[in-house]
C-alpha cells in the first residue's frame, strides 16, 4: 500500500502533467486519480481492498487559490530573466522532486560551472518517489551558472543550469 506522501506525489505529477485519467492497482489495493480539463483541480482517490467491506474513503485535493504573482523590480533581474535576455540555455527540471548535483553523497558533482556538456551530458539528477532520473543537458556548451542548491526541491520547469550554447 502507498503512503500518503507518495499519494500526494502522484497527484502533483499527474496535476502538472497531460494525464487525465491514472490508476494504480497492487495486492488487491486500487488507486484512481482523475482530472477535470479546464475546470479547478480535483481528483478523487479511491481505496478498493477485497477483504475490506467498510465503505471506501475519498481524499480530494482542491486547487489552491491564485496567488498574483510579485515581480521583482527591474534592476534586481534574476539569473533566469536574464537567461531570457541573453543567449543562455535554460535546462529545466522535467519533474517536481529532489535535485541531486553527484551519484552519491561522496562523489564529486556531474558538472560545474565551466565545464563542457554535449546534449547527452548528464548534468544532475532529480529524485521523485525514490526514483532517480538523471538529467541531459540538451544542449552543447558551457555551464555558466548552476541555479539551485544541492538536496533542493524543485518544480516541474523550474531553471536548473543556465548553458552557453557552442
Amino acid at each position: 500500500m502507498l503512503k500518503i506522501q507518495e499519494i500526494r506525489e502522484i497527484i502533483k505529477l499527474i496535476d502538472q502533467s497531460d494525464i487525465e485519467e491514472f490508476v494504480y492497482k497492487h495486492d488487491g489495493s486500487k488507486i484512481e486519480l482523475k482530472k477535470r480539463v479546464n475546470r479547478p483541480v480535483e481528483e478523487t482517490v479511491r481505496y478498493v481492498t477485497e477483504q475490506v467491506q467498510a465503505p471506501q474513503p475519498v481524499i480530494r485535493q482542491e486547487a489552491a487559490p491564485e496567488v498574483p504573482a510579485v515581480e521583482a523590480p527591474a534592476a534586481e533581474a534574476t539569473p533566469a530573466q536574464e537567461a531570457e535576455k541573453s543567449n543562455l540555455h535554460k535546462i529545466v527540471s522535467p519533474m517536481v522532486g529532489t535535485f541531486y548535483q553527484a551519484p552519491s553523497p561522496d562523489s564529486d558533482p556531474y558538472v560545474k560551472v565551466g565545464s563542457e556538456v554535449t546534449s547527452d551530458s548528464i548534468v544532475c539528477i532529480v529524485e521523485a518517489m525514490k526514483l532517480f532520473n538523471e538529467i541531459e543537458a540538451e544542449v552543447e556548451g558551457k555551464i555558466a551558472e548552476i541555479l539551485v542548491k544541492d538536496g533542493e526541491l524543485v518544480e516541474y520547469g523550474q531553471p536548473l543550469f543556465l548553458v552557453e550554447p557552442k
